[in-house]
């Protein structure tokens, strides 16, 4: 026992002291200091000769110091006692390398892949080693060899890695795809890394490269994974309509993908494409059994029609509760229908009745709570701002922490704004300013700058009430009144932090009143006050869209996608700007 004892004794203290000089020797190491690094990785790799790591770093420490031929003879004798380590010969090239000898370097790293066809099991360690070393085009040889040897190896991922750190975009989007014909399984992950590589732009040469492999590869080999990839591509591109023609390909050979043609019909709508969002939602009409995909595709299609024509549309809703009830599954239509009545015909009041029944109905604390939120908004709209704030806040209290409560936090925020109680405002926007919901989270980091901006100092006016009196008359849809506080404010507040904000809160209410004369010359007001300012390239882009979209005047909505560009190329607006000055200039982008 005694004996025993003492043996573990020395085994213990052994170890301390061998991971002692492990810290010390990787110390010298990072600081640079080579020469007290290699004396104690040599005794370190000696007593620990299976260790890869130490004998790394014992090398790099002797071609650190130019002990080039005490590197090469530490490897042969490595090799030469154990002749299995055939890897050991890309070290040994790599170290003739370092001293310019390339063809001693090429005979030894030709040697290795040569070994590989003996020991396939070589290929993976052999691979990795050469992509340590940046020898990339040597790693490709060697994962290719050992999969051409074993039919079961897989290293299309490390090939395709290899060939984007090379910058040969085209063969890495090959060897991803040629992983998912191996096993579909990687699909999600293949996505995730070829999205770091293509963009919006339908003309980019990585987008070019990756949908003239996918359309390769479904012709030689069709497969439902090369249509999901393709309108995955041209749903990121904004090419709704193509993307829908993947969608009913692979629809016609399984039904469950109806789902999809949803999602995309949704992505269209909210995308300004009511063409390719119609088109889907019908679809779906056309082709689904389910009630609740039904009454979604209704939904959307009503909301296209809404948003894209100015009548009286009333009778739509009540038809199509008359049509599918008003009942639990038609309470999505419900709350439209109410949103619809407050912000667009103006009639809160049959708005109020219909979502106090809806919540009766509501049997989801999850839809409940959406009902509330509507509910909230429907008298803050109606000026009844405390029962409002009693909604929001039971939100807030029932649904912790979900993406629900955040919304109800801010539009307690919002209404304590408009209100005027601009400190209990901050306190929630404070919150939210790092809310998991981005677009929550913009809102509340806009709304915050705003009030901290122009918040009353030294009880100088600032123009923050008038300026929330104005934001809550535009909430309300009340425009000309809107327009009247805003002019006040920038009569009375020239020159002050709030001129340019009112400026163009003013000019999006004008857009919207489609006086788009009165909205350009307030944008161009904005740029003129300060050509730095934070509402600049906003301005710049509003200006294109205007003449884009609403004067016809593609020339003058160019000049305006070229400021962007060429002025502003951080803006949040730049790779819209690029692909339309591209549409405008012609370009074939498609």
């Amino acid at each position: 026992m005694k004996h025993l004892f003492l043996t573990l004794t020395f085994f213990v203290s052994y170890l301390a002291h061998s991971q002692n000089n492990s810290s010390l020797a990787e110390n010298y190491f990072r600081e640079g200091e080579y020469e007290k690094a290699s004396q104690l990785f040599e005794s370190l790799e000696k007593n620990n000769p299976f260790n890869t790591r130490y004998l790394k770093r014992l090398i790099t420490c002797y071609q650190e110091t130019n002990n080039y031929k005490k590197a090469e003879n530490r490897l042969r004798e490595k090799l030469l006692k154990n002749p299995s380590q055939q890897y050991l010969r890309i070290e040994i090239g790599y170290n003739f390398d370092r001293q310019k000898k390339s063809i001693l370097a090429k005979e030894e790293y030709d040697f290795a892949i040569k070994a590989i066809d003996s020991d396939p099991g070589l290929g993976p360690i052999m691979g990795r080693m050469f992509q340590q070393n940046n020898l990339l085009n040597y790693a490709i040889a060697a994962y290719s060899k050992t999969m051409k040897l074993n039919e079961n190896a897989s290293y299309e991922f490390q090939i395709a890695q290899i060939y984007g750190e090379k910058g040969e975009f085209e063969k890495m989007f090959e060897f991803y795809i040629a992983l998912i014909d191996k096993n579909e399984g990687y699909l999600a992950g293949v996505q995730r890394y070829v999205s770091r590589y293509i963009n919006e732009d339908a003309s980019n040469n990585n987008n070019i490269a990756f949908k003239k492999s996918l359309l390769r590869k479904s012709i030689s080999n069709p497969k439902n994974a090369w249509n999901e990839l393709l309108s995955w591509l041209f749903t990121k591109q904004k090419e709704y309509n193509k993307a829908f023609i993947q969608e009913k390909a692979l629809f016609k050979r399984d039904p469950n993908y109806i789902e999809a043609i949803f999602r995309l019909g949704k992505i269209a709508f909210e995308n300004n494409d009511p063409k390719t969002a119609k088109e889907c939602f019908e679809f779906i009409l056309e082709n689904s059994n389910f009630i609740e995909e039904i009454l979604n595709a209704e939904l959307f299609l009503l909301k296209i029609i809404l948003k894209n024509e100015d009548n009286d549309f009333t009778y739509l809703f009540e038809k199509l509760l008359q049509k599918y009830g008003v009942n639990r599954n038609t309470l999505e239509i419900q709350l439209e229908f109410a949103n619809y009545l407050t912000f667009i015909k103006n009639n809160p009041v049959k708005a109020i009745d219909l979502l106090e029944k809806a919540m009766s109905l509501s049997t989801s604390k999850f839809k409940t709570a959406e009902i509330k939120l509507k509910l909230g908004e429907v008298l803050v709209f109606s000026g009844k701002f405390n029962k409002a704030l009693l909604y929001f806040s039971q939100v807030q209290t029932q649904l912790k922490n979900h993406p629900l409560s955040q919304e109800a936090r801010f539009k307690v925020a919002q209404t304590s704004y408009f209100k005027g109680d601009f400190k209990w405002a901050k306190s929630q926007l404070k919150i939210l300013k790092s809310s998991t919901t981005q677009l929550i989270a913009n809102d509340a980091v806009d709304l915050f700058l705003v009030i901290s901006d122009n918040e009353p100092k030294d009880s100088i006016p600032s123009g923050l009430f008038d300026f929330a009196m104005a934001d809550l008359l535009a909430y309300q849809n009340k425009n000309i009144e809107a327009i009247t506080i805003y002019n006040k404010i920038l009569e009375k507040y020239q020159g002050q932090n709030i001129e340019d904000e009112a400026m163009f809160n003013q000019a999006s209410i004008y857009l919207k009143e489609k006086q788009y004369n009165k909205a350009i010359d307030n944008l161009l007001k904005i740029i003129s006050i300060n050509v730095d300012g934070i509402l600049v390239d906003d301005s710049y882009y509003l200006l294109a869209e205007i003449y884009k979209n609403n004067i016809k005047d593609p020339q003058k909505a160019s000049e305006y996608y070229q400021k962007i560009i060429f002025e502003k190329p951080s803006s949040i607006h730049l790779i819209d700007a690029r692909k339309k000055y591209r549409e405008i200039r012609g370009d074939n982008i498609h």
